[in-house]
Protein backbone atom coordinates (compact mmCIF):
# COMPACT_ATOMS: atom_id res chain seq x y z
CA UNK A 1 0.00 0.00 0.00
CA UNK A 2 2.95 2.31 0.61
CA UNK A 3 4.01 2.05 -3.03
CA UNK A 4 0.46 2.85 -4.15
CA UNK A 5 0.38 5.92 -1.90
CA UNK A 6 3.67 7.18 -3.33
CA UNK A 7 2.54 6.62 -6.91
CA UNK A 8 -0.81 8.35 -6.35
CA UNK A 9 0.93 11.16 -4.46
CA UNK A 10 3.42 11.80 -7.25
CA UNK A 11 0.79 11.63 -10.00
CA UNK A 12 -1.59 13.85 -8.01
CA UNK A 13 1.21 16.29 -7.24
CA UNK A 14 2.20 16.54 -10.90
CA UNK A 15 -1.38 17.20 -11.93
CA UNK A 16 -1.72 19.82 -9.17
CA UNK A 17 1.49 21.56 -10.29
CA UNK A 18 0.23 21.51 -13.89
CA UNK A 19 -3.10 22.91 -12.75
CA UNK A 20 -1.42 25.77 -10.87
CA UNK A 21 0.93 26.46 -13.79
CA UNK A 22 -1.93 26.68 -16.30
CA UNK A 23 -3.87 28.93 -13.93
CA UNK A 24 -0.85 31.21 -13.64
CA UNK A 25 -0.42 31.24 -17.43
CA UNK A 26 -4.12 32.06 -17.85
CA UNK A 27 -3.85 34.97 -15.43
CA UNK A 28 -0.68 36.32 -17.03
CA UNK A 29 -1.57 35.81 -20.70
CA UNK A 30 -5.41 35.86 -20.60
CA UNK A 31 -5.55 32.94 -23.04
CA UNK A 32 -8.69 30.81 -22.87
CA UNK A 33 -6.78 27.69 -23.96
CA UNK A 34 -4.97 27.75 -20.62
CA UNK A 35 -8.28 28.16 -18.79
CA UNK A 36 -9.69 25.05 -20.49
CA UNK A 37 -6.52 23.05 -19.85
CA UNK A 38 -6.53 24.21 -16.23
CA UNK A 39 -10.11 23.03 -15.79
CA UNK A 40 -9.24 19.60 -17.16
CA UNK A 41 -6.17 19.30 -14.95
CA UNK A 42 -8.18 20.41 -11.92
CA UNK A 43 -10.82 17.78 -12.64
CA UNK A 44 -8.17 15.06 -13.03
CA UNK A 45 -6.48 16.18 -9.79
CA UNK A 46 -9.77 15.93 -7.90
CA UNK A 47 -10.49 12.58 -9.57
CA UNK A 48 -7.11 11.22 -8.45
CA UNK A 49 -7.67 12.46 -4.88
CA UNK A 50 -11.14 10.90 -4.71
CA UNK A 51 -9.85 7.63 -6.18
CA UNK A 52 -7.10 7.51 -3.55
CA UNK A 53 -9.53 8.29 -0.72
CA UNK A 54 -12.06 5.70 -1.90
CA UNK A 55 -9.41 3.01 -2.27
CA UNK A 56 -8.02 3.77 1.20
CA UNK A 57 -11.46 3.49 2.83
CA UNK A 58 -12.61 0.38 0.98
CA UNK A 59 -9.20 -1.23 1.34
CA UNK A 60 -9.48 -0.82 5.10
CA UNK A 61 -13.04 -2.23 5.06
CA UNK A 62 -11.96 -5.31 3.08
CA UNK A 63 -8.91 -5.75 5.33
CA UNK A 64 -11.14 -5.62 8.42
CA UNK A 65 -13.59 -8.16 6.98
CA UNK A 66 -10.83 -10.56 5.94
CA UNK A 67 -8.97 -10.39 9.25
CA UNK A 68 -12.06 -10.29 11.46
CA UNK A 69 -11.75 -12.48 14.55
CA UNK A 70 -15.17 -13.53 15.73
CA UNK A 71 -15.44 -14.09 19.47
CA UNK A 72 -14.98 -17.67 20.62
CA UNK A 73 -18.09 -19.04 22.28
Amino acid sequence: MVIFRWIIGVIGGLFAIGWLFTFLMYVLRDDDRFAELGKRLRHFTILIALFWFNLEIWGRVVWTIVTWNSPKV
